[in-house]
């Protein structure tokens, strides 16, 4: 079991831990605070900070440690995120009391683009993001918070993934569990400080990807899908076959989508 998991799963993987979306969490002033900072503190400023970092990163080729391992510290506190497959997605929010599905914050701030694809989810009537001050994104009302049921965001996110969108479900000062996010490499900031600075401020799904090398016939269709460089070709026979990194990969699920033959599948890692 990984540290994140011993340290908030209470024996299970800490996102299935009914306590981490509980409403005594949400009653601390601390995180009420937080969330109320959110979108200019955590997206606006981390924005502001990546770039500042790319061009160290650039420059010199990697980070100083230290300046790493205090990011990936800071987040696990803060706001840290994992990658789930659509399934475990929809068995979170299947288990919602509320939904109300919002303006993406990342991509609001770095293209002022109004693009929904952020859930927040709440496990009790009492909905945690009451209150958060919408302005950001242009308005002073709360217009932006359109709720929907558990169906309906499920079916959304199904037609986000062919799109290309990856699920990740957020803390909102760890444990306490508020958001799922459905973003692309290019937009995230979490992904962005990844494939930028090769910083990893969420963890990989529980899940890998692996190929069934029998009915694979390289077609490349997953490689070109995979945002993450996980996958390459190989020669097996004379013949090219798909070759997944488990390593690199997250375990979104995006190749097993894109393969017709259905030669890729998820296993636990």
């Amino acid at each position: 079991m990984c540290e994140f998991c011993s340290q908030h799963g209470d024996g299970k993987i800490w996102y299935k831990n009914a306590t981490n979306y509980s409403k005594d969490l949400v009653s601390d002033l601390n995180r009420r605070k937080y969330i109320e900072d959110f979108f200019e503190k955590t997206i606006e400023d981390g924005f502001k900070t990546l770039g500042r970092l790319e061009s160290i990163f650039q420059k010199k080729g990697k980070l100083p440690s230290k300046v790493t391992k205090a990011m990936i510290e800071k987040a696990k506190v803060e706001h840290f995120g994992q990658v789930l497959p659509m399934e475990e997605i929809s068995e979170i929010v299947l288990q919602a009391a509320t939904i109300v599905r919002m303006p993406c914050p990342c991509r609001w701030t770095s293209l002022k683009k109004e693009i929904r694809c952020c859930y927040a989810i709440s496990y009790t009537p009492d909905a945690w993001y009451k209150g958060v001050d919408m302005s950001y994104f242009g308005t002073t009302s709360d217009e932006h918070l359109e709720s929907v049921s558990a169906d309906e965001a499920i079916e959304q996110m199904k037609d986000l993934e062919k799109t290309g969108a990856i699920h990740t479900i957020w803390t909102m000062l760890t444990p306490f569990i508020g958001s799922v996010c459905n973003c692309q490499l290019h937009d995230c900031i979490a992904m962005q400080t990844y494939s930028g600075i090769n910083v990893e401020l969420m963890a990989k799904a529980e899940h890998v990807a692996y190929v069934d090398t029998n009915s694979c016939i390289g077609c490349g269709a997953c490689v070109k899908v995979c945002q993450f460089n996980a996958i390459t070709s190989i020669h097996v026979n004379g013949e090219h076959r798909a070759c997944i990194n488990p390593y690199k990969c997250f375990g979104c699920g995006l190749c097993r989508n894109a393969c017709e033959l259905e030669s890729i599948k998820l296993k636990l890692r």
